[in-house]
């Protein structure tokens, strides 16, 4: 009964020894008599037992490393602090188990040695503009050098950028002297325009008051050349009227005789005034003649 026991547990221990199950997105690194044999993959594995060794584990999944923060200077020697955070891959694990004595380490170090390089080329102002352009250059240099560990880096990004204070509050200067800057511009713009729209609303409304008077000047002349062609046309058709009578029988005695009704009346006007001197003609006959016509017109018509 002791030996069936004896020879139980032997055989638990040879099969505990010689099967091995791989989680999914895992690689294990397998040593026989310390010597470099395989690697398995996921799922039901065997190996000699007492012979074979599972040696290093692997996971195969994205990893994220938080890279220390760390002070680097720029090119125009301004102090920042930097900290990140790095995202790698294990690609091959014989190599990630026997190309670095700690892979992890490694990568963290050559991510803050190729930073504080990248920083070094670029001033101030452009760490802060160009992040994206740092996070490749970090990248590509690491993942140079991971190939030997079996590290594929896919990717680096920067947590922050911290200034000294003194450098902190001088750009906040800065910031709020370009936004007064652009506010002014803004201020002026909004005169500039104001002038030019009511200096347009002026010319036009002189424009549209020049038009008018125009208008009104052309209005007027057409209505005093309309008057004036009435009345022409109306003492045209007198004179017509009055050459027409003097035509008929008699016309030309009514003439006379309104003529000397005229000069009559003439005369006795200015002789009632007071204040007017008179001075009779020299020759008298004209006058009686006249006179003489009217009377005999007179009689005529009686």
């Amino acid at each position: 009964m002791e030996i069936a026991v004896i020879l139980f547990v032997i055989a638990a221990i040879f099969v505990w020894q010689s099967i091995k199950v791989v989680p999914q997105q895992h690689a294990w690194v397998v040593e026989r008599l310390g010597k470099y044999n395989g690697t398995l993959t996921p799922g039901l594995n065997f190996l000699m037992p007492f012979i074979d060794k599972v040696a290093y584990k692997h996971v195969l999944k994205e990893i994220p490393l938080d890279i220390p923060s760390q002070v680097c200077i720029t090119r125009d020697n301004t102090q920042l602090q930097v900290d990140g955070i790095l995202y790698f891959q294990v690609t091959d694990a014989m190599r990630a188990s026997y190309g670095s004595s700690n892979y992890i380490t490694a990568i963290s170090q050559l991510a803050q040695t190729t930073l504080r390089s990248v920083i070094g080329k670029l001033e101030l102002d452009k760490t802060f503009e160009e992040r994206d352009i740092i996070n490749a250059q970090v990248v590509q240099a690491i993942d140079e050098a991971a190939l030997n560990w079996g590290v594929k880096v896919l990717r680096y990004e920067i947590k922050d950028l911290t200034p000294p204070k003194e450098i902190l509050h001088a750009m906040q200067q800065q910031i709020t002297a370009e936004r007064e800057k652009r506010a002014l511009i803004a201020a002026s713009e909004g005169r500039r325009q104001e002038q030019i729209n009511i200096a347009t609303g002026e010319r036009e409304a002189f424009i549209a008051r020049s038009e008018g008077e125009k208008q009104a000047a052309i209005n007027n002349a057409q209505g005093e050349a309309a008057a004036i062609l009435a009345v022409a046309e109306a003492n045209a058709q007198a004179i017509e009227r009055v050459a027409a009578a003097i035509r008929l029988p008699g016309g030309e005695q009514a003439v006379q005789l309104k003529v000397a009704e005229k000069a009559v009346d003439a005369y006795g006007k200015v002789a009632t005034d007071a204040t007017t001197t008179l001075i009779i003609p020299s020759n008298m006959s004209e006058v009686s003649a006249l006179v003489a016509s009217a009377m005999k017109m007179i009689q005529t018509n009686k």
